[in-house]
């Protein structure tokens, strides 16, 4: 048989063939001439269509960008299937692109997916005066309905009696928290923008939890009259999504890091057994804590901070773009570049921590034992596009959590051999294992 016999071609087939060669090395020269003209940062050579995907294992994409900056610094640049997206890690680098360039960082880069389903509303992924009216008006109004205040603080306190009773009901046996931890913080969320509280078991309440575990967005609030004026932002639309926004951030994060809370303080019960001495010792037993009494916990601070520096529940970050023509550190990122200030890299910084791939309090105590802050703790994000909820957040970690291990003896589940930190797919980065037993103390 011959060579012409197998391989023959049509002339039509041929020129194809001629014509992709063709664009393939001129993509590649090309794709090279432009990083070396616009003076972009470094990294992988993309292949057409698909970009670096090959490179990257989807399911822990935070991992791959880490090891990426071992080879290429701590900037780099990928592409994402066609698009091209700047990397930012470590904490001087996110420091510096998000608390010393503000302004040329503060955009969000425009997906398809979520122009179509935001249509540029809300606060999470708007951009300009749009977002920067709502974000105004959603922090001045959460202030008003006592964001940081005792108000606020009484319902998170109220709503912990009644997660208090769904442990209790199951007598130190094994369950999965994951609804109940999700309600009670999502009635936070209802107090401020409904006036009231829902039931754990009404269907309509969890039909709507389950839906925001689904899709986790970010912050929101309520609306101002005035309808009548053709060029304002505070319309029904943008209600809608910033209050989407708003359950998003303020139920999924808040929750997680709750459920990561429960799996650490079983993977260590010594730390757990020490955070309840200091709080019988400094509180006891017959009232519960309140919002003053974190000066009196350091141990205990330290632990929770601790738990949010560990458990990275947001370990991407939410991409950034840039809103002008920057220079920043030698290279020149055009407007609408699409950046991720990578949070892991600023949570895990071996620069920053002591052995951060451990689970260690001490990170946030000095010598003597008191609460020490560090400026890499940066869970919330920081910058103008930092968690405009985070007040409140912070608020509920510490009451949840230090009611529940003042009642509560979180253990492992008797069936259980080796309790595994890990996490499961997806932009947050929640527990893979779910199950507790809370054995009332």
């Amino acid at each position: 048989m011959s060579f012409d016999g197998v391989y023959s071609l049509d002339a039509v087939t041929l020129m194809l063939l001629c014509a992709l060669v063709v664009l393939f090395l001129a993509y590649f020269r090309n794709g090279a001439k432009t990083h070396v003209e616009l003076n972009f940062p470094p990294g992988p050579t993309p292949l057409p269509i698909i970009g670096n995907l090959h490179l990257l294992d989807l399911k822990k994409l935070h991992l791959s960008l880490m090891e990426l900056s071992e080879k290429y610094g701590p900037i780099f640049t990928i592409k994402l299937g066609m698009m091209r997206v700047v990397v930012l890690t470590g904490y001087e680098t996110v420091k510096d692109a998000l608390i010393s360039h503000p302004a040329q960082f503060a955009g969000r880069p425009h997906i398809p997916i979520f122009d179509d389903l935001m249509q540029g509303f809300g606060v999470a992924l708007s951009n300009g005066e749009s977002w920067r009216q709502m974000r105004r008006f959603t922090i001045s109004t959460l202030r008003d309905f006592g964001m940081g205040k005792k108000t606020i603080e009484d319902k998170i306190i109220e709503e912990a009696h009644f997660l208090i009773k769904v442990f209790e009901s199951h007598k130190g046996q094994e369950f999965n928290p994951t609804i109940q931890i999700n309600a009670a913080v999502g009635n936070i969320i209802c107090s401020i923008i409904f006036g009231h509280r829902f039931d754990y078991d009404d269907q309509t309440f969890i039909f709507l939890i389950k839906k925001v575990d689904e899709n986790t967005q970010l912050v929101g609030s309520p609306m101002v009259q005035e309808s009548g004026n053709p060029n304002t932002y505070f319309h029904e639309t943008n209600l809608v999504f910033t209050i989407i926004d708003l359950f998003g951030a303020g139920i999924e994060t808040t929750s997680t890091t709750l459920r990561w809370a429960m799996l650490l303080m079983m993977k260590y019960p010594q730390i757990q057994e020490k955070v309840h001495d200091e709080i019988n010792t400094m509180i006891g037993s017959e009232r519960f804590p309140r919002t003053e009494d974190r000066k009196k916990l350091p141990y205990t601070d330290a632990v929770i901070h601790e738990i949010q520096r560990f458990a990275n529940i947001v370990p991407l970050n939410v991409m950034h773009s840039t809103t002008e023509d920057v220079n920043f550190k030698g290279y020149f990122l055009p407007k609408g570049t699409p950046v991720i200030p990578l949070l892991t890299s600023v949570l895990y910084d071996k620069t920053e921590w002591e052995n951060p791939n451990n689970f260690n309090p001490s990170n946030f105590l000095d010598a003597d034992g008191k609460f020490v802050k560090r400026d890499a703790f940066t869970p919330f994000s920081m910058g103008r596009r930092a968690c405009a909820g985070e007040t409140l957040a912070k608020m509920e970690l510490f009451l949840f959590f230090t009611i529940l291990i003042q009642r509560f003896r979180f253990q492992v589940p008797p069936n259980v051999t080796n309790l595994e930190l890990t996490s499961g797919v997806g932009f947050i980065s929640c527990p893979k294992y779910q199950n507790v037993c809370a054995v009332h103390r």
